[in-house]
């Protein structure tokens, strides 16, 4: 694995490089699989925060084939559309397809969405639900857009200097594409997590990164929040 890491990048992030898209999945699972296991150790059940979008697929697929105590694990999701599973856009439905089966089967999923007619409404009920997990995360992997958003924390979203501030679980966020409507873990609840992955790929990727790094303004581009605390970050080209 190369470890060169680009210059702009703050010291407290760690850089993690790889060849290939394949080679990144699997280093990527192996990895949050050990944290878990740690954490197992001494408690009786560990978490876990995973993003949507194509880019994680591989590293879910191979995550579930992890030799791990999956009975004890929770599993939800870092943001979610306002859809539900039988649509396309459904992050629940693609960690469903790529991650809850083989050994982690057994694991217990907690999703975003539910019945609400909005993300806005349902927000109440998702927080309740979500207050059955384990927490604070064990383990988080975010993602990122070309935007600089990460989760369903979009630059210039009216909910965003909520979804920066408020010490709830989740915050209802719109989206400037459709599905608008969305479900989000906060930044708080994000940033407690005790082990923080970003998973991108890709020469555009890195170079929004170093943008944000530059710009150092959460509110343009939110991955900066991130950015600015201790996570480690695993890219391909």
């Amino acid at each position: 694995m190369n470890q060169h890491k680009p210059a702009a990048l703050p010291n407290h992030n760690q850089w993690l490089q790889t060849i290939s898209h394949d080679q990144l999945a699997s280093t990527l699972a192996e990895c949050v699989a050990a944290q878990l296991q740690q954490a197992l150790v001494s408690k009786p059940r560990a978490s876990l925060a995973v993003s949507g979008g194509r880019t994680p697929m591989a590293m879910l697929q191979q995550l579930s084939q992890q030799p791990l105590d999956w009975q004890r694990v929770d599993i939800t999701l870092a943001d979610e559309r306002w859809v539900n599973e039988q649509h396309n856009a459904s992050n629940a439905a693609l960690v469903k397809n790529c991650l809850l089966k083989n050994n982690a089967a057994k694991a217990t999923f907690y999703p975003l969405y539910n019945q609400a007619h909005s993300a806005e409404l349902g927000q109440a009920h998702c927080e309740q639900h979500l207050n059955n997990m384990h927490w604070p995360l064990d383990v988080l992997v975010l993602g990122m857009g070309n935007d600089g958003h990460t989760a369903s924390l979009f630059p210039l979203c009216p909910a965003l200097p909520v979804a920066l501030s408020t010490q709830g679980r989740c915050v209802a966020t719109l989206a400037p594409v459709e599905p608008t409507q969305r479900m989000s873990l906060s930044a708080t609840t994000l940033l407690s997590a005790t082990h923080i992955h970003l998973h991108i790929e890709g020469a555009a990727k890195l170079q929004v990164l170093e943008q944000a790094i530059q710009l150092q303004d959460p509110k343009q581009m939110p991955i900066y929040t991130f950015i600015s605390q201790p996570l480690s970050i695993h890219w391909c080209p």
